[in-house]
């Protein structure tokens, strides 16, 4: 049987993922706000990110999506 931790998506905080970045967390604030990141709360009501969705917007932009613009 598989445990439940084999799926649990990775949480960053914005203080790390700032880090990764090279900007202030309040940016990554605004980021949330202007929907280049979803921000999940805990039940404390701090912000947190999906470590896949921060290193998607990492990655370059493909050269398909380079010709869409």
């Amino acid at each position: 049987m598989a445990s439940t931790h084999e799926h649990e998506e990775i949480l960053l905080t914005p203080g790390e993922v700032a880090s990764l970045f090279r900007v202030d967390p309040k940016t990554v604030t605004r980021w949330a706000r202007a929907g280049r990141l979803t921000a999940i709360r805990t039940l404390g009501g701090h912000r947190r990110y999906r470590e896949s969705e921060v290193l998607a917007l990492r990655e370059p932009p493909t050269q398909s999506a380079a010709v869409e613009r």
